[in-house]
């Protein structure tokens, strides 16, 4: 495989169709960190669900066993609010998207990249997850053009998107958009803002945001929208490949007869990939400015540790146990520099 750091860019625009404080003790670059007892971390809404509080859990008892400090778990219902409470200190951990990384970091530089899991090879260079567009299953046919899957009949349709902070759930499905229909005359001023309302003179009758993949998955197996944006790797947690091949255009899902809610009342509904782009890994980000250096070289050094990463409550075997990252070959935490994703940050110039 290409190496991710500088083939991204055009994987990621062109998508694949088919394929308590006390006194302060401590300077960070003039920026002083009080004393504290507790470790806050915060979690998008996609990882708050209750599946995965076994999994937050024993993330906190790690990082308690490393620093001696107790964590608090601090879940969300909006991506905003996590972004916001990890760039303003609130929380000193968040594990976050990319583009929710790039959010933070943005409106505050001290949040930096703590660990990022690597891909399947243990490295950097497969660490990717995969953005979708999807339809229901009975439609897809109305979403081909010569026989391949097309993007030209979602325009008059509803879309469900997770949040505008969402990198594969919205960023990156919004530019692939965007640089489809602009190139066609009566598009080609649209820009990704004019994606978010639904309208006569938009390119989409209605826009949804579901606020989590589950969210906007189950906003198109619910039929509130036609086509929906949302990851794979929330997503495989309740859903499971009926027909095709994982992650490509035409690979057919359907809800786990044992999924967890909310996909409990949704057993047997299923949905068809149109286009699948791969993403690159979000991190588990750090408030530099809110958390002492000694204390992140000790949860770092955890992460990164054969303990967590042989801990099925965290990296777990799909049909064995449930968790946070799939472990499918060598995947584990490992350190990143903020650099890596500039690629990000380029979706939004």
């Amino acid at each position: 495989m290409k190496k991710i750091t500088l083939a991204i860019i055009s994987l990621l625009v062109v998508g694949t169709a088919l394929s308590g404080c006390a006194r302060a003790t401590k300077t960070v670059s003039g920026a002083t960190i009080k004393n504290y007892d507790k470790i806050t971390i915060v979690w998008y809404p996609n990882e708050s669900a209750e599946n995965l509080k076994d999994t937050r859990e024993e993330l906190g008892k790690i990082i308690e066993k490393a620093t001696g400090k107790k964590v608090e778990q601090k879940t969300t219902t909006d991506y905003s609010i996590a972004i916001e409470s990890i760039a303003n200190g609130n929380a000193q951990i968040a594990f976050m998207g990319g583009q929710g990384y790039v959010e933070a970091n943005k409106k505050n530089s001290k949040i930096l990249p703590l660990v990022v899991n690597a891909g399947k090879s243990g490295t950097l260079d497969d660490a990717i997850y995969y953005s979708w567009l999807s339809v229901k299953k009975g439609n897809e046919a109305d979403y081909q053009k010569a026989g391949a899957y097309s993007l030209d009949n979602i325009q008059g349709k509803k879309i469900s998107y997770v949040s505008n902070s969402s990198t594969s759930g919205f960023k990156v499905p919004t530019t692939n958009i965007v640089n489809y229909f602009s190139k066609m005359d009566k598009w080609k001023s649209l820009i990704a803002e004019d994606l978010t309302e639904g309208g006569k003179d938009k390119l989409f009758k209605e826009v949804l945001f579901g606020q989590s993949h589950q969210g906007s998955a189950i906003n198109l197996l619910t039929d509130k929208a036609d086509v929906a944006a949302f990851c794979n790797t929330t997503l495989d947690t309740y859903c499971e490949v009926e027909i095709g091949k994982a992650n490509t255009a035409g690979a057919v899902y359907k809800v786990k007869t044992a999924a967890a809610a909310p996909f409990d009342t949704l057993v047997g509904k299923e949905y068809v990939i149109i286009q699948s782009t791969p993403v690159l890994n979000g991190p588990f980000a750090v408030n530099t400015a809110a958390l002492k250096q000694e204390d992140i070289d000790k949860i770092t050094t955890a992460l990164i540790s054969d303990e967590v990463t042989n801990n099925s409550k965290i990296f777990y075997v799909k049909g064995i146990s449930t968790g946070l990252i799939e472990k499918a070959g060598k995947e584990h935490f490992m350190k990143v520099a903020d650099s890596w994703y500039d690629p990000i940050r380029e979706l939004s110039k």
